[in-house]
């Protein structure tokens, strides 16, 4: 029969910890602040302490001094807390702070600590915390740091349900990832643990793009001009991403997509693939011998849209609502209801008539054809497809808009500035060649009756809205639209 008296012993310690008389460890956190320790302790608590110690030599009064300026004062103090009386008091921290305790305990190696705080992130109802801290914070700041938490997490084979976690968050954001400022830095098993998602919620041609940039940025000696590349060049970006083409779904590509964007990388890809792929589209008819993947589940049933994310729902919400500060991706107040897709229901101006009429509160987004370019408009009034003639409709809500890509670094937004000629809404006879128009301003034209075979589109300023929202030429025909009806949530 044994007796433990734990709870002594740990004020014990907390009492030598306190007790400055006999320390022989100095260590120095954020903003210079120093915490007395004794060496024998930290060494017979902590692994990474013990390494560390053992490669200090100590000054004259035989104190080894350990610098960790990257560690708040807060933290550390916990930190310390811990390895002298087993206690962490977390009564009334934030989700942040147990985070940042969670990673802190992580480089000490304090296996236990750090995986109790784990379960307590991702088992209680913290993890809902976690979450609106991963991802309902500023939008900069994610941009910045959201991937750095999840390489971080993703470098410690010990968080790997704090992985799942976080790859359930990613794949619903996945801009989150590959737009942040450090991605072509990230490690190669990240990548692949994307890429082996099935509910990866990402166009597979950007999913392509995104992974020919990573594998590029890999081997900075490329020439920058990719018809100066060589078969050498060619041949190091294929050893690159040797473990990342297999798991592309080539043939959930679009056959425009795959001769714009797939085709002047072929070299990297295997001979008989681009064979198939080739005739999967010409003769899809013919067996292929190249194994399919399946589709992800995010596009096996129809995607919301081909052409915008939820960062840009969230911005055009913002926009409806008149809000200055774009929300956050996981308080969204509206749902996007696709209601026609150029690509589906046809680019005949007038199947938008037929497909639209009677529906109200509708964004209206196009992209266009061989720019980076998605414009669009937002129309709160209904568009009537029995109108005998042409109509001005009256509003002072609508507004037209740019959004930001790859390539464009900003949106636009412009307002209605002229609420009597604010929805144009074309008459029987003009629909088979008009479609909708926001003021003057932004309208889809087709005079061969499918828009995206003509430059009739047109863009301009005419004083019917604040500004213009492109500076290109004004005239462009499209490769795709879609319309949404924007559903108030809970409503």
């Amino acid at each position: 029969m044994s007796l433990k008296f734990f709870d002594k012993l740990s004020q014990n310690f907390i009492e030598l910890l306190n007790d400055k008389d006999d320390y022989n460890v100095i260590i120095e956190v954020e903003n210079k602040k120093s915490f007395t320790a004794h060496s024998n302790v930290l060494k017979c608590r902590s692994p990474s302490f013990r390494k560390e110690l053992e490669n200090i030599t100590p000054d004259e009064n035989n104190i080894k001094t350990i610098i960790k300026s990257d560690i708040s004062n807060e933290i550390f103090e916990e930190i310390l807390n811990y390895i002298y009386g087993g206690i962490i008091d977390l009564e009334y921290a934030e989700t942040r702070f147990i985070f940042d305790l969670m990673m802190t305990s992580n480089e000490f190696e304090l296996e236990e600590l750090t995986k109790n705080l784990e379960i307590l992130l991702i088992e209680t109802k913290l993890a809902k915390e976690l979450e609106t801290f991963l991802i309902e914070t500023e939008s900069s700041w994610l941009m910045t740091n959201f991937s750095l938490v999840y390489h971080s997490i993703f470098s410690r084979i010990n968080f790997e349900d704090l992985q799942l976690f976080c790859n359930d968050i990613a794949t619903k954001y996945p801009t989150l990832i590959f737009d942040a400022e450090d991605f072509p830095s990230f490690q190669e098993s990240v990548l692949i643990s994307f890429l082996e998602r099935d509910d990866l919620q990402m166009e597979e041609i950007k999913i392509w793009e995104y992974i020919i940039e990573w594998g590029i940025a890999q081997n900075p000696t490329l020439p920058e001009n990719l018809n100066e590349w060589v078969k050498e060049n060619f041949t190091a970006l294929q050893i690159t991403l040797k473990q990342c083409l297999p798991l592309i779904r080539y043939f959930h590509i679009s056959s425009t997509d795959m001769w714009n964007k797939l085709k002047p990388y072929k070299k990297i890809l295997d001979k008989k693939l681009w064979e198939d792929l080739k005739q999967y589209f010409l003769a899809p008819g013919q067996p292929i011998e190249s194994f399919i993947l399946p589709p992800r589940t995010a596009h096996a049933a129809e995607s919301f849209s081909v052409i915008i994310t939820n960062e840009h729902i969230a911005e055009i919400s913002s926009w409806i609502d008149h809000s200055f500060i774009t929300y956050s991706l996981i308080n969204i107040p509206y749902k996007f209801k696709l209601i026609f897709r150029g690509s589906i229901n046809g680019f005949e101006p007038q199947k938008f008539w037929s497909k639209c009429h009677g529906y109200s509160n509708t964004v209206v987004i196009m992209k266009v054809k061989e720019t980076d370019e998605i414009l669009g408009g937002y129309n709160p009034l209904t568009w009537d497809a029995n109108s005998i003639k042409n109509t001005w409709k009256v509003t002072n809500d609508s507004f037209i808009f740019s959004l930001k890509t790859g390539k464009i670094q900003n949106s636009i937004l412009s307002r209605v500035k002229n609420p009597q000629i604010a929805i144009g809404n074309a008459g029987k006879d003009l629909q088979k060649i008009c479609g909708p128009y926001f003021g003057n301003h932004l309208y889809m034209n087709s005079p061969n009756s499918n828009f995206t075979s003509d430059d009739s589109c047109i863009c301009t300023d005419c004083g019917h809205y604040e500004f213009p929202i492109r500076t290109t030429k004004d005239r462009f025909s499209i490769v795709d639209y879609e319309v949404f009806e924007i559903i108030k949530k809970n409503s």
